[in-house]
């Protein structure tokens, strides 16, 4: 299986640090240096998630020379916070796609979707030989659920809006999958989520304003992450590394998602990469799932990724999930 081209759409609309500062009455300096945020994109009035991962999608087919006919199964990896609530993506982007004769489904491991989805296409491939496309399409902006007045949710300053996808084929060129690592941290189940709106707590006229991302207990979530996010981060990138037949030693490029620029450092200081081997999303903010898929584009753009590379893709979704992808480039890519 291969990641045979690649889709992204990003809003024109962009927020600057020096917005969001004022927004979070934080010095400018710190949103640039400790969050790690130059600038992200803000959806339009008609950027919504699933619309921005079908803009994404069609992206990746017209870069293949394909149509939606070719489509054999689309996973949807659009947020959960999207177009409407209780409602399945997938139809509605093979609709949008014409891929009429497309299965599908909606997967969502916050922003460690895709990861799940590549192993979710890895098992399709492998357990149905009539597949030979699978479509991968996201859409995000989680940035509409965040209290910039809340310092307990800094870490979520940096999201932001787009779409991105991906186009997995049985044969090449492309990225080709070569290993998958997933891990779980159950004792942060409930450490991030919208507190009202749902069964346990219904959406009434006076909770209105507490429908945002909120944190249960700020300071067991820091002290958990201090000490497991950036190990977890190294172990499971090796372990994805491993089943690929490789060490961090061989990697020649790390698509991360957007963390906090001291994060970001440290993961690349673990595996002993340079900072050319990556891009720091600074410019773009966290788009979620969709990040490694941006991180992929640019890089192919940028001219980092030669015949034969070697490239991870890591993120981590609160819930929390972490998970890395492996691929090795195969004849190059459309992007």
């Amino acid at each position: 299986m291969v990641v045979h081209s690649l889709g992204v759409y990003l809003p024109e609309r962009r927020i600057t640090a020096e917005e969001l500062a004022a927004w979070a009455n934080l010095p400018a300096e710190v949103v640039r240096e400790k969050l790690g945020i130059l600038e992200k994109t803000a959806p339009g009035s008609e950027d919504h998630p699933a619309d921005m991962a079908l803009w994404a999608a069609q992206t990746a087919l017209e870069k293949a020379g394909l149509s939606g006919k070719a489509v054999d199964w689309v996973i949807s990896i659009v947020e959960e916070h999207k177009d409407y609530p209780v409602w399945a993506t997938a139809p509605y982007l093979a609709l949008g796609l014409g891929a009429s004769r497309a299965k599908g489904l909606d997967l969502n491991q916050k922003c460690a979707s895709f990861m799940g989805a590549l192993e979710v296409a890895r098992g399709l491939f492998a357990t149905r030989k009539e597949v030979e496309t699978v479509l991968v399409a996201g859409g995000y902006r989680n940035g509409d659920l965040v209290d910039y007045q809340d310092p307990h949710t800094r870490f979520l300053y940096d999201l932001a809006a787009g779409g991105a996808a991906a186009l997995l084929t049985r044969k090449g060129p492309g990225l080709r999958l070569l290993g998958l690592a997933h891990r779980m941290d159950p004792t942060l189940a409930l450490a991030v989520k919208v507190p009202v709106g749902g069964t346990r707590n219904p959406l009434a006229p006076g909770n209105l304003p507490a429908f945002r991302l909120r944190v249960e207990n700020p300071r067991a979530m820091k002290e958990r992450l201090d000490r497991t996010s950036i190990p977890t981060f190294l172990a499971v990138i090796r372990e994805a590394l491993a089943e690929a037949g490789y060490t961090e030693a061989d990697l020649d490029y790390l698509a991360l998602l957007h963390m906090k620029r001291s994060a970001h450092r440290a993961v690349l200081e673990g595996l002993g990469l340079r900072d050319e081997q990556s891009i720091y999303l600074e410019s773009f903010g966290h788009l979620g799932q969709l990040d490694p898929i941006l991180s992929l584009k640019l890089a192919w753009e940028k001219g980092l990724l030669r015949e034969g590379s070697l490239v991870a893709l890591a993120a981590a979704g609160v819930g929390y999930f972490y998970g890395v992808a492996v691929l090795r480039l195969e004849g190059g890519l459309y992007a």
